[in-house]
């Protein structure tokens, strides 16, 4: 079939590079426009556009899928739409546009966590398990019938990058099987069933670290905002970047919530349950580096992580 590919962060990317090497043929790319980056502001290509270029793909870029895009694709008379993780809505008429309309791998087991941050919520809401959906795109958020889906259980100690990682390639397979299946006129798609849970995108405020929740709690939320938007906290009015921790092995010391005290080698915060251990940091201003050595520089002999 002849597809248009809507896509922009790097977990669209091995989607991308599924379908190009595949019998189907890609018209066009279509993804965001080039984004400043870094403490120097560079211009930067998105992922996507950045593989479009290294596979020869024509690279469409629009940040939003106006007038200009729908003329622009319409002229492309695709077969099929194809979006993963673009960061923009299709609407009437382009999503009519193509024979077969527009299919959308997304990263949950729908109808639980639709929106724009599945894999962030389900590690905040401690899910044990996810995976990945194939949809038929319909005007209403991401309820369109299902195609195909994979479970993916949750590893532990996964953070929403790494969990990401590997949804993106086991994604990538299962959204081939869908399109080589429509292709063939053998997909069926099964409408929705049970009650939607919603994702909206993160800002900085979801990253703050809670201390006065569960250790559970703590875990999934520091995890799920890793590496976007960052977990933090504050310790004496300072904003410290929370990268790492895991879980405190038995017996170490109990703790109130956001009380903070090195065992040995390892710095360890309270929460209401049981204590963790944070394991890398960033204070304001500087580099990572290992929480222990973050203690040793403190000018304060009680600290105490809030939010």
């Amino acid at each position: 079939m002849r597809l248009v590919f809507a896509g922009t962060p790097e977990p669209a990317v091995p989607s991308l590079r599924r379908l190009a090497a595949s019998d189907h043929d890609i018209a066009a790319v279509v993804t965001r426009h080039d984004a400043p980056l870094g403490r120097k502001r560079v211009l930067t290509p998105s992922p996507v556009a950045a593989a479009a270029d290294e596979l020869g793909l024509h690279a469409l870029r629009a940040d939003r899928l106006d007038a200009d895009a729908t003329e622009r694709i319409a002229a492309l008379r695709p077969d099929l739409g194809v979006i993963v993780a673009y960061g923009g809505l299709v609407r009437e008429p382009l999503l009519s546009t193509p024979a077969h309309g527009w299919i959308n791998l997304h990263f949950s087991l729908l109808p639980r966590w639709r929106g724009a941050a599945p894999v962030q919520h389900a590690l905040i809401a401690g899910d044990a398990e996810t995976g990945a959906s194939v949809f038929q795109l319909v005007p209403e958020l991401d309820a369109g019938a299902v195609f195909a889906e994979r479970p993916h259980p949750i590893p532990d100690g996964a953070t929403a990058g790494e969990l990401l990682a590997e949804l993106a390639e086991t994604g990538a397979d299962l959204l081939l099987d869908v399109i080589d299946a429509i292709a063939a006129g053998t997909a069926v798609a099964r409408p929705q069933s049970g009650e939607g849970t919603y994702a909206p995108k993160l800002g900085d405020a979801d990253g703050a670290v809670r201390w006065s929740e569960s250790a559970d709690a703590v875990l999934g939320r520091i995890r799920g905002v890793t590496p976007e938007p960052g977990a933090h906290t504050t310790i004496d009015g300072a904003r410290l970047k929370v990268l790492a921790v895991r879980r405190a092995e038995p017996g170490m010391p109990a703790l109130a919530p956001g009380a903070m005290s090195l065992h040995g080698r390892d710095v360890l915060v309270g929460t209401a349950t049981d204590p963790v251990v944070v394991e890398t940091v960033q204070p304001a201003g500087k580099g990572a580096m290992r929480a222990s050595d973050w203690w040793r520089g403190l000018r304060t002999t009680d600290p105490k992580a809030g939010s």
